[in-house]
């Protein structure tokens, strides 16, 4: 039995080694495009590689995906994250899981899951080639033929398994599967705003990020960066948004609330109560809300209020303005960023073209499509990987 992985990343390595761990008497190749394997596994996590999420119950994992949301139920129940840690573990490998239930492999290292499926496909005599470009996929009796830039395969079973690759969307596509809109997902906000300006690299722990004008809203950890805003929260929300985001052309505002949940009649009410506590206290040297100081700052400024004005005498509308700065600041996005090794796509083949049970294609038997390939992506937190893995597991058991 001859099966063809096309695609060296997650969802392809993970299908290909449990494959060849199952069925020895198989011969499994992968074939990559490019001449790196696992690329977005070595950039994951700043290159620690958010390998899954301490969530377990597939209640509580399907909220996390936009695309495919409840569709993956049974997925997760075959497969779910403690299945993946477990899995790991048995090879060597220990994870941990974060205040935010993210989960890293314990060394905080990306190589370390990467060096673990490099060991699994070598000791399963999995076969891996690289540049191989897939160019048309071709069915011919009861086989596949996978044409490459390079030569023609030929394949019992064909997995499909290119993340956002537009050249196999294609070549699915030739094949007369079906294609929902492709838009970006987890991308950052371009922000040229004098309140940001030259404060690269810091980060606030926990903020609401709103769009005006909709009703897309997140939590989580912010990131000023060189180009805006990053982080978790942004993240989120430019996933959920994917499809209203790219609508707007990636031009709108978004109002942050730098205290995370306080309502503006609370900031205020803190702030006055501080200024009981410590009336001379100069405004621009003591951050409330735990901000950093250096934002703290720039947003006194900006406000109008003088580096020598002590708390008590903030006027009225010094107050207000600080108000409305720290609960609802309102930044202009002038279109996003995204890193081309993390890249993730909102849309791709239709999952009513796969049998969900086994990830097979409906209309072309021994043909299977798993990961970003298919119109699932997630929210950032380890969610991504693990549809991959749990789709790479189901199919395993199947083909």
């Amino acid at each position: 039995m001859k099966v063809i992985i096309i695609g060296g990343g997650a969802a392809g390595f993970f299908a290909a080694i449990n494959i060849a761990a199952k069925h020895p008497d198989y011969q499994v190749t992968i074939l990559e495009k490019s001449s790196k394997l696992l690329s977005k596994v070595k950039v994951s996590g700043g290159g620690r590689c958010n390998v899954t999420n301490a969530r377990s119950k597939p209640s509580e994992l399907v909220p996390f995906y936009p695309r495919g949301n409840k569709k993956l139920h049974p997925l997760f129940k075959i497969f779910t994250t403690t299945d993946m840690v477990s899995w790991l573990n048995q090879r060597g490998v220990e994870t941990k899981a974060e205040e935010d239930q993210r989960m890293f492999p314990v060394t905080n290292d990306s190589q370390t899951i990467i060096d673990c499926f490099l060991n699994e496909a070598k000791k399963h005599e999995v076969t891996i080639l690289q540049n191989e470009v897939l160019t048309q996929l071709e069915q011919q009796d009861d086989r596949w033929l996978v044409h490459s830039i390079n030569k023609t395969h030929e394949a019992d079973k064909v997995i499909a398994a290119t993340g956002s690759s537009m050249a196999t969307w294609k070549v699915l596509e030739e094949l007369g599967l079906e294609l929902t809109q492709l838009v970006p997902s987890l991308f950052t906000f371009n922000i040229k705003d004098a309140r940001i300006r030259d404060l690269q690299g810091i980060s606030f722990e926990e903020v609401q990020v709103k769009v005006a004008g909709t009703k897309l809203e997140e939590h989580g950890p912010l990131l000023i960066t060189h180009w805006g805003l990053s982080g978790p929260a942004v993240l989120k929300l430019s996933s959920r948004g994917a499809y209203e985001l790219a609508e707007k052309h990636y031009r709108f505002d978004v109002l942050i609330n730098f205290t995370g949940v306080l309502k503006p009649d609370d900031i205020k009410k803190h702030i006055q109560e501080y200024t009981t506590s410590n009336p001379k206290r100069r405004v621009i040297n003591y951050p409330l809300f735990d901000l950093p100081k250096r934002f703290w700052e720039r947003i006194v400024n900006y406000c109008g209020i003088g580096s020598e004005t002590p708390f008590m005498e903030l006027s009225k509308k010094h107050l207000n303005k600080l108000v409305e700065e720290l609960g609802q600041g309102r930044y202009a996005v002038d279109g996003k960023s995204t890193f081309k090794e993390e890249f993730v796509t909102a849309g791709g083949i239709k999952l009513s073209e796969v049998d969900l049970s086994t990830f097979e294609c409906k209309r072309y038997p021994n043909l299977y499509l798993a990961g970003e390939v298919l119109d699932i992506d997630a929210l950032t937190g380890g969610f991504n990987f693990q549809a991959c893995w749990s789709a790479g597991w189901v199919i395993s058991e199947c083909v």
